[in-house]
């Protein structure tokens, strides 16, 4: 029976049929980022790589965030090809060595991730790449209470990020300049006029910070993975629109 490839190795097959495609493109001087024959494959190739990414995403921050931001230069439509070239070459690097020792036990799939990591990359904010891979790797090692806590940080830092970059943060600050807690923060984000926030978002958000809330502060209460479960897809959701609303993505 022939050895099942890892999806690192997997990942380093695709980043040379990538830079192949990446040479063809300029010898016969057509776009990556139009809508042409190469562009339409890069696009293929990205969420390929996108895939396999969600696959090897453990936990150590450090490698994560690197390889997201490494994965969203090399397949990035805009990016000129002497750029393409340094990534392509730091990308192979990161995999060949650092990622090359990791086995198929150690690599997570989709189903322990609660947030997409190459989303958090986009954001081009180290912090929430901090953020969510820690919140990812609690979920995986199933420290749930360590997964509600940094699930409540990442929502607080998403939505004060929407209002930072909308020049509006003053909306949830104090008379003394500083953030609102966490329960009127939320409640000024629903009734924020500048934006209309999706039904799941406003139905979303009160569940997402008691949970955080009972595992930061309740004395006698454990989250457990059943907890987290059920507020999963209300994670995705509730984040994703904020970063949208800050532009991020």
């Amino acid at each position: 029976m022939a050895k099942k490839t890892s999806p690192s190795e997997q990942l380093e097959v695709l980043i040379d049929e990538t830079w192949d495609l990446v040479k063809k493109a300029r010898k016969h001087r057509k776009s990556l980022s139009g809508d042409n024959f190469y562009g339409e494959k890069l696009a293929a190739l990205r969420s390929a790589a996108t895939n396999l990414f969600k696959e090897m995403s453990v936990y150590d921050v450090g490698d994560v965030a690197a390889l997201a931001e490494m994965i969203e230069a090399v397949y990035s439509g805009e990016i000129d090809y002497d750029d393409r070239f340094a990534a392509v070459k730091n990308l192979l690097h990161e995999i060949r060595t650092v990622w090359k020792v990791r086995t198929q036990t150690d690599v997570p799939n989709e189903s322990d991730s609660i947030f997409p990591m190459v989303l958090l990359a986009k954001t081009r904010r180290g912090y929430l790449s901090t953020i969510g891979a820690q919140m990812n790797g609690s979920y995986a090692k199933g420290w749930c209470d360590g997964c509600a806590v940094m699930m409540r940080r990442l929502l607080e830092a998403s939505i004060i990020e929407a209002f930072e970059e909308r020049g509006i943060a003053a909306n949830i600050k104090n008379n003394v300049d500083e953030y609102v807690m966490l329960t009127e923060m939320i409640d000024r984000a629903m009734a924020e006029p500048s934006w209309a926030l999706s039904r799941v978002t406003k139905k979303a958000l009160p569940g997402l910070r008691d949970l955080g809330h009972q595992s930061a502060h309740g004395r006698r209460f454990t989250a457990q993975k059943s907890d987290i479960d059920r507020v999963r897809g209300d994670v995705r959701s509730a984040i994703e629109e904020f970063l949208h609303l800050a532009g991020f993505l």
